[in-house]
């Protein structure tokens, strides 16, 4: 590793490597693209300082540089330990970027890399899981007076800012880009399940067809989850303590039991609720020999791993991000990523196509925060329609697809009350 006052990298001469992946990537995510040159013409962040905590690989990436070009000074540390690609940090290196980040970061580290992040002073933070936010309000309160806002990636940490905001604690305002429709509807159905199992799959090299897939949790990210693994050919059992989506998944098709039931009938066991132990001793108990699990919320507390540590006789890593636990009966328990995000721990994360919406949000979010701060308050926000809905005409324009527009007619139609039977 090598550090400097604005970077701490794994090895700057991956830089080569990681800016082909940034390339890449950037080609597929027209709406960026879009709001990238708007800020490069027009550079509505000079002279503003972006502190950043997020998964730094090739999309996010470009978001940074489309930060960067409009002007900013932008930090970066990352959100996961084990979501950092080690290339397309020296890549952001290279191109300015105060980034502070290594594959395989220690509690430590993490941490560190996130007070250097911080130590830019910013004005705005970009938040995924709420690290940053509960940082600054915790230890770094004298950076509270000169920043303007924060925005969040996460249903995690949008989960975690709430109850900031319900105990009082918030002192500066936050847009939820995550409840934003070009947001949920999307990266986490869409992305989250296809980046999910793209995960799984290169880890085991296993056929999902015709196994017993339980996925805990059926919030939007556990619907993506359950909808591919259908269409991957297993036979999907939710796990849900909401009674509505317990309910709902029913009506999609899906089998509903309690995690005790479909502990003992599971092949493979999916965690993506936002929520600690959803996966515990009493369930590894009764586990089939030779079980896979993996977790796709942000966090690596839904796995129960202290259980699993104290109920194994012998802990191995069989292969790359698989962690094999033997248990007293000869049972073996497979743990992937260690219980982290296994879409961005064992593959590369969402695609492309879906991340150019979200990250298109965080970048339209800084500039909200940048033209509203003074009249917000300290509380949470969700981004206003409209640029909910000028992504989602960019994104239907470059996949070459028309949309009609409502007649003055039927405008008129909708928004009176005379019209009846």
């Amino acid at each position: 590793m090598e550090c400097t006052k604005d970077h701490c990298v794994r090895d700057i001469s991956l830089a080569p490597s990681g800016g082909k992946k940034i390339d890449w990537v950037s080609r597929f995510m027209p709406v960026l693209q879009s709001i990238r040159a708007d800020f490069e013409r027009r550079k509505p962040f000079k002279g503003v300082k972006i502190a950043t905590t997020l998964h730094l690989e090739m999309k996010t990436a470009f978001l940074l540089l489309t930060l960067k070009g409009g002007g900013a000074e932008v930090s970066a540390a990352a959100s996961n330990p084990l979501s950092t690609q080690d290339d397309v940090v020296a890549a952001l290196a290279k191109a300015g970027v105060k980034v502070y980040a290594i594959r395989g970061e220690d509690r430590e580290q993490y941490y560190d890399f996130m007070h250097r992040a911080l130590d830019i002073g910013p004005n705005i933070i970009i938040d995924d899981g709420a690290d940053m936010v509960s940082t600054v309000l915790r230890e770094r309160t004298e950076l509270i007076d000169n920043l303007w806002g924060a925005s969040e990636e996460t249903t995690t940490g949008v989960i975690r800012l709430r109850a900031m905001e319900k105990d009082g604690v918030l002192k500066f305002p936050i847009i939820a880009v995550n409840d934003s429709y070009t947001k949920y509807l999307f990266d986490n159905r869409y992305g989250t399940g296809q980046s999910t199992w793209d995960g799984i799959i290169r880890t085991t090299n296993l056929l999902v067809a015709g196994k017993n897939v339980v996925v805990v949790g059926y919030g939007w990210c556990g619907r993506g989850i359950a909808m591919r693994a259908r269409g991957l050919g297993a036979t999907v059992i939710v796990v849900e303590v909401d009674p509505i989506r317990a309910l709902e998944a029913r009506m999609d098709g899906f089998l509903v039991m309690d995690m005790r039931e479909a502990a003992r009938v599971g092949d493979i066991f999916i965690t993506s609720t936002g929520d600690i132990n959803c996966i515990r001793r009493e369930h590894f108990g009764v586990m089939k020999d030779g079980v896979i699990m993996a977790n796709a919320g942000h966090f690596d507390v839904e796995i129960s791993k202290p259980d699993l540590e104290a109920m194994a006789i012998e802990i191995k890593e069989v292969r790359p991000n698989i962690t094999e636990y033997k248990l007293k009966d000869g049972r073996k328990l497979y743990l992937l990523a260690e219980g982290r995000l296994v879409n961005l721990a064992a593959a590369d994360g969402h695609p492309a196509e879906i991340m150019d919406m979200s990250f298109a949000l965080q970048a339209k979010a800084a500039q909200y925060i940048l033209e509203n701060h003074e009249k917000l308050e300290p509380r949470v926000y969700v981004l206003p329609r409209e640029i909910d809905e000028m992504v989602a005409r960019i994104k239907l324009a470059s996949m070459g697809i028309k949309i009609g527009e409502l007649t003055e007619e039927q405008r008129h139609y909708l928004e009176s009350w005379e019209h009846g039977t």
